[in-house]
């Protein structure tokens, strides 16, 4: 039993991770691929093996021989074209984040509820092996009552106007700055670790380029637990970190590098290394649970629930912070 895809957008990260994915793995088939410039799809689907390429995306929904399809467009479209995948039957995963807002969140929603289908969203973080491990470490009380928690997500980001990638500070296409753009991943990561969020508040600025988005976002954070935790983020630092820090009441966790695994465990016992790297292909765990929902008809690990949840506190950073 396979599900048979459509990809709708053939840019850096489907080349990269999605469209890999979903030609390896053993219950998946990569069906086609749609992009606005046609001779890039034909190109692009003759490099992965996909059947079939489409200029409209619209068409590629149309397809009955697909099952699902991959969303990886600019988040302005998301909910279009979920809504239109749903109302054609389709499965869908769509990237990061979910939506513009939690209103197109919801309507996304509805429209897969209503036609029957799953909707998941690209949280991959949350199958790392490193991510597991830290939520085990938590709930097993090892470092004792989780008080304060620590996320840095640095990325030097200063696009010409012509770079393919620009649309990320663009604010009606990417809906926000690098805490709507990356912050989202990590959000999730603290939602999944520490559990739910009660409160947040934010700075947001324009530290070092001149743009219509933040470059610099700081955002605080209590968690119903009580704990307290607070995500940095910036494309204005030349130095790069992706860090995760927990501090309990008997212990601390430490995270160098999400991406890389590998943590440290302090303790009244000692000190410890664990190292739990993620799966090359970032994207295919993630993908083959979908698959795996759509084929055992349960609900998919990252749900448009979840999506929605991370939508909604991004929403209240930037209302926080004047944005």
């Amino acid at each position: 039993m396979v599900v048979k895809w459509g990809l709708i957008g053939c840019g850096d990260i489907s080349r990269r991770r999605v469209a890999p994915a979903l030609r390896d793995l053993p219950n998946c088939d990569l069906v086609a691929v749609s992009r606005a410039n046609y001779e890039l799809a034909e190109s692009f689907a003759k490099e992965f093996g996909a059947r079939t390429s489409y200029q409209h995306w619209q068409d590629l929904v149309a397809d009955e021989e697909i099952d699902a399809v991959y969303i990886a467009t600019p988040v302005r479209l998301h909910a279009e074209q979920t809504i239109a995948a749903a109302e054609a039957g389709k499965q869908v995963l769509c990237e990061k984040p979910m939506a513009m807002n939690v209103v197109e969140c919801d309507r996304m929603i509805a429209a897969c509820v209503a036609n029957g289908v799953k909707l998941g969203v690209a949280y991959y973080r949350h199958f790392y092996p490193a991510v597991i491990r830290l939520k085990e470490i938590v709930a097993s009380v090892e470092i004792g009552q989780p008080v304060i928690a620590q996320i840095n997500a640095f990325e030097w980001f200063d696009p010409e106007p012509s770079h393919p990638r620009h649309w990320l500070i663009e604010k009606e296409q990417s809906g926000g700055g690098p805490m709507f753009d990356f912050g989202c991943h990590r959000i999730e990561v603290l939602l999944n670790v520490l559990g739910p969020i009660m409160e947040t508040s934010s700075t947001l600025g324009t530290v070092l380029f001149d743009r219509k988005v933040e470059d610099t976002a700081i955002a605080t954070f209590r968690f119903e637990s009580g704990a307290c935790g607070t995500l940095s983020i910036t494309h204005a630092a030349r130095e790069s970190q992706d860090t995760f820090d927990i501090f309990g009441s008997r212990g601390s966790v430490h995270v160098a590098s999400l991406n890389e695994g590998r943590m440290t465990i302090k303790t009244s016992d000692g000190e410890r290394l664990e190292i739990l790297p993620p799966h090359a292909n970032f994207h295919q765990p993630l993908i083959a649970d979908f698959a795996q929902a759509v084929l055992g008809n349960r609900d998919p690990k990252v749900s448009g629930e979840l999506g929605r949840e991370v939508a909604r506190i991004e929403e209240e950073i930037y209302r926080s912070g004047g944005a």
